[in-house]
């Protein structure tokens, strides 16, 4: 089960992260061990740079294992072979990264590449289910990671994203400051199910169809302790021993570890099943009452529904 998307939190380029989700995925694929970072949601030409390299130091100490960064900066101007090239890159590196800035911004920018050169603002979009389906990872981070989403968690939360990862919303670079726009986010959309991803944390995310053909998500939880510069303990806010935080639509929370995970059943009516798991729960526990139930193992329910 691994997983086809990554949104994520962090203050710098934390080790555990970025290196065992993010490089090793680019690094398994002997044939093509290629990772794209999108600067696309930040602004101007020099916006862009300073984006890619806030991660480019980072990756280029993996090249002596092969791994292959590169980047694709926009601008107004690009002619059809250009967007034609940055297409084929986005179809085909074994990661890509949608990188922080704007959410609106970056969109905006990603469609409007398929609109200008093929009359079709939805290439983008259809171009990263064609790497869901293929198993190839598909990252977020900050900007990048509302952007995969099924909702902005800008303020107003009316900006529909791309849904790669389907009836969630995350509120990035989360803090205990937060909580009124997680209880806002949460009853705006009750369909969804709403996170708070503090530095350094992420949720990753693969989906599939049970024994019954009832559609299924499977979301694990992430937190990385792993950055040490004691001049950045105030942003790393997994350090301070904040969770990855859940709300309800009815105002209940709940706080997930590193480790644990979620599993939903989407039934075609809307309704869903859900049950949360990990290494420190005895049994899986039901969702809506919170109450341990008899399932020990995903497994058991996935082949029963």
């Amino acid at each position: 089960m691994k997983p086809t998307e990554l949104v994520y939190s962090s203050h710098d380029r934390c080790d555990y992260l970025h290196r065992h989700w993010i490089v090793n995925r680019a690094l398994e694929n002997v044939g093509n061990r290629t990772l794209l970072y999108l600067p696309f949601s930040s602004g101007d030409k020099g916006d862009q740079e300073y984006s890619w390299g806030t991660f480019s130091g980072y990756l280029d100490r993996f090249r002596a294992f092969g791994l292959e960064p590169r980047t694709f900066f926009w601008n107004d101007s690009l002619r059809k072979e250009d967007i034609d090239f940055f297409f084929n890159w986005l179809a085909t590196s074994e990661v890509v990264i949608l990188g922080g800035g704007m959410t609106i911004k970056g969109l905006a920018r990603y469609n409007g590449l398929g609109q200008t050169a093929y009359g079709d603002p939805g290439r983008f979009l259809q171009i990263l289910r064609d790497r869901r389906a293929r198993g190839l990872l598909t990252v977020g981070f900050s900007a990048g990671a509302d952007q995969l989403c099924e909702w902005s968690c800008d303020e107003d939360s009316t900006v529909r994203c791309y849904g790669l990862v389907q009836r969630v919303v995350a509120r990035l670079h989360y803090e205990r400051s937060a909580d009124s726009n997680m209880t806002f986010l949460a009853g705006a959309h009750p369909d969804c199910l709403a996170f708070g991803l503090p530095n350094d944390s992420g949720i990753a995310c693969n989906e599939g169809v049970t024994a019954q053909g009832r559609n299924w998500q499977l979301l694990q939880f992430i937190t990385d302790e792993s950055w040490d510069r004691p001049q950045d303990q105030w942003h790393i806010k997994t350090r301070q021993g904040v969770k990855i935080e859940h709300r309800y639509a009815d105002g209940r929370d709940w706080k997930f570890n590193g480790g644990d995970y979620l599993l939903r059943i989407l039934h075609p009516n809307g309704e869903q099943e859900i049950w949360i798991g990990g290494p420190h729960y005895q049994t899986l526990v039901e969702y809506y009452t919170q109450q341990p139930t008899g399932w020990h193992d995903l497994q058991e329910i996935l082949s029963q529904r």
